[in-house]
């Protein structure tokens, strides 16, 4: 069989009040019409059962069917019981959806969680690592064709991952619809809506983007048009973006830098002002991070600068915590404490108050140490955005820095071409 067309319900009686915004349409939307898929509809509905009218009417003239919501504990929570009426299976305990939500919940499981361990009959489990409820997939069969249905949780943080990494390779592999070539990339430290703008700068005949924020990246597409239109927009991007901030491919930046230490055998400590934490967090996301992570300390004032890194008082006195120096001080006392191949500080000003003339919030330096190499330091200046913005930014521009600063760059002429951050 073959499958062109698609029907989406977002479920949720919040939604349909107007209580949330509804995240889903437009992403799925694009998402799809990307893929080559024809977009019947997008509807929402309560969690009151009135899904099961318009699903009858979706499954009568759609390949594909997209759920998202309803899959939660409660009583109101019915989109699994009405899939599987729909499909005419019962529902069935899926001992992987059990064994995965036990390990998290323990006995607990017991009660209202149980349901969510329940799919379908004869349907897939699609895994749903942040979060309790799992999607899944399996097809209808009609007298003439079988209709794909696809369920997801009703959260964006849980469904987009979920989405993203198992529907749309799934869906890509049917037979159907027409998949353009579609080139994608990870871009870091810019705003969604100046990379759009660029984007439109950019733009080549027949090429169309999109995007997908992420809170350290976003993910940039090109579709469409010819091989060579869609390089030539991609080198453009790169040229006033910053190649070490477009890169080929989905990746956190932190990665990267673990992928790369993991690989020589190297170490990496970290000593943090301003974002207190932040980069050793990203750094230890993944397991046996202690293999490259040595540790770091979380200096935000200038007393634990000078006690526990070593950080000069004259030093500070001179030049002040927000100054090259300061940072590169501060990154040399932790990689002397640690002995670590490599370490990185940060130091600056995340807001929303302690800004001058000089260091405007936003400000953020970064120093560069090793066993090896020549110290280096860099000034940064972040949109002031707010200070989540600020902080989330400099955590991740430090991971860059690193992968500079371990290649052997110069950070300061790398930097220079930073032109929107």
């Amino acid at each position: 069989m073959t499958y062109s067309t698609v029907s989406l319900f977002i479920i949720g009686t919040e939604l349909t009040r107007g209580i949330i915004e509804d995240k889903h349409t437009s992403r799925l939307c694009t998402e799809l019409s990307h893929l080559g898929f024809d977009v019947l509809r997008s509807v929402i509905v309560p969690d009151d059962g009135s899904i099961e009218k318009m699903l009858d009417l979706c499954v009568s003239d759609s390949d594909v069917v997209i759920i998202t919501g309803g899959l939660g504990p409660t009583s109101d929570d019915m989109t699994r019981r009405i899939i599987a009426e729909e499909a005419g299976v019962p529902l069935a305990k899926d001992k992987q959806a059990w064994d995965t939500l036990y390990k998290r919940v323990g006995e607990r499981i017991h009660g209202a969680n149980e349901q969510q361990t329940y799919i379908p009959q004869g349907f897939s489990l699609l895994e749903n690592p942040l979060g309790t409820a799992p999607g899944f997939l399996g097809f209808e069969k009609k007298q003439d064709r079988d209709v794909l249905l696809i369920s997801m949780p009703g959260p964006p943080r849980e469904m987009q991952p979920m989405f993203y990494n198992l529907v749309l390779p799934y869906l890509s592999r049917l037979l159907g619809h027409t998949t353009p070539q579609r080139d994608e990339y990870s871009v870091y430290l810019i705003a969604e809506s100046k990379l759009e703008e660029l984007c439109d700068a950019c733009k080549k005949p027949g090429v169309v983007w999109g995007t997908r924020f992420q809170p350290y990246k976003i993910s940039l597409y090109l579709s469409g048009g010819t091989d060579s239109d869609r390089a030539q927009m991609e080198h453009d991007l790169r040229q006033v973006i910053g190649s070490e901030l477009m890169v080929d491919g989905e990746h956190d930046s932190a990665d990267v830098l673990c992928d790369y230490l993991r690989e020589h055998g190297m170490t990496v400590s970290t000593a943090e002002s301003c974002t207190s934490g932040l980069l050793s967090t990203l750094l230890t996301a993944n397991p046996g991070s202690s293999s490259w992570y040595w540790g770091g300390a979380a200096t935000y004032t200038e007393d634990a600068k000078i006690k526990l890194l070593d950080v000069p008082a004259d030093l500070i006195d001179k030049h002040s915590v927000y100054s090259s120096e300061c940072a590169a001080a501060m990154a040399e006392g932790i990689q002397k404490k640690a002995d670590s191949d490599i370490a990185v500080a940060i130091s600056g000003i995340a807001g929303p108050d302690g800004g001058s003339d000089e260091n405007p919030i936003g400000t953020v330096y970064f120093g560069l140490a090793s066993k090896n190499n020549k110290t280096q330091s860099v000034k940064l200046r972040f949109s002031s955005n707010g200070r989540d913005y600020i902080r989330r930014r400099a955590a991740v521009a430090a991971t860059i820095l690193a992968m500079i600063y371990l290649d052997g760059g110069q950070l300061l002429d790398r930097t220079s071409k930073w032109q929107y951050i």
